[in-house]
């Protein structure tokens, strides 16, 4: 597996000034990582059309392929024609960045009106949602993915059942590890659903507290949907048994890339720096 980042992991550096998404591409170039992931940050349209092509540039540059482009969606809370639209939008975006792959969310479970769906409700819809923008987007030569996040569509049988549902051969898992533990899952028995049907795969690492322990107010801890409470950190620091979810995922056959989204308090570049030596350390 070839390891790459997510320009997501360098929104510390990008918040405090040190870095730009510009730097992004060099910085990762130069700690000895393969390939970048491109998350849509908070530009409007035109600019990241604009964008766009001067990334591409810059990977082509630096020998850093754009492996994937990561944007938001909420099929029943914008409804479905609307966003199917924005995200036709967005995969061509994804193709002037010169990404094979674009993931784009699902839901998060709630009306334009903020009343709750259920996931028996939203499933058809969601899946038109996803079968229609994965059609449009494999005549860009994009594949399309859901990932394992957001709490509604986030734990392995339900992604799997949507998945199922679509139908779709350009259409498939981002499957993100450590995410599974914000449905309360265990990460290597997830994994087992998740590895055959991966075709994108991020390495994340978070601390865990059950709930009704002290946790820390303002620190980086945020709750899960059972009400434990978790921590971005370094890879390898963890609660996620890393080496068990990469062998589970090469026992399926799965090599294709393997990036590191960093959500930690620590600071970015010195965590992603490690994040990379422990994972090789790991693959090796």
């Amino acid at each position: 597996m070839k390891i790459a980042v997510s320009s997501y992991s360098f929104s510390q550096a990008m918040r405090d000034g040190r870095m730009t998404i510009m730097d992004v591409i060099p910085k990762a170039k130069e700690m000895g990582y393969e390939g970048v992931e491109i998350v849509r940050g908070g530009w409007s349209d035109e600019e990241m059309r604009a964008m766009a092509p001067k990334l591409k540039a810059q990977s082509e540059e630096y020998g850093m392929p754009i492996i994937a482009y990561m944007v938001g969606a909420d099929f029943i809370r914008n409804g479905l024609d609307a966003e199917v639209g924005r995200l036709k939008r967005e995969a061509e975006v994804a193709a002037l960045l010169g990404a094979p792959r674009m993931r784009h969310d699902s839901t998060g479970g709630r009306d334009a009106n903020d009343n709750p769906v259920s996931v028996e409700e939203a499933l058809p819809i969601v899946a038109e949602g996803y079968r229609r923008v994965t059609e449009f987007a494999a005549g860009l030569g994009v594949h399309t993915m859901i990932e394992n996040h957001g709490y509604f569509f986030q734990d392995a049988c339900r992604v799997k059942k949507l998945i199922e549902t679509v139908n779709h051969p350009n259409f498939g898992w981002l499957m993100d590890m450590g995410n599974f533990m914000c449905a309360d899952e265990k990460p290597v028995e997830s994994v087992k659903i998740a590895a055959p049907m991966a075709v994108h795969a991020h390495a994340k690492d978070f601390f865990h507290k059950e709930k009704g322990e002290y946790v820390p107010n303002g620190q980086g801890w945020f709750g899960t949907r059972g009400g434990n409470a978790l921590r971005g950190t370094i890879i390898g620091h963890g609660a996620v048994n890393v080496p068990e979810c990469l062998k589970t995922l090469r026992a399926a056959g799965y090599d294709g890339w393997l990036s590191v989204e960093f959500e930690g308090i620590e600071d970015c570049i010195t965590s992603l720096e490690a994040d990379l030596k422990n994972l090789k350390e790991m693959l090796a």
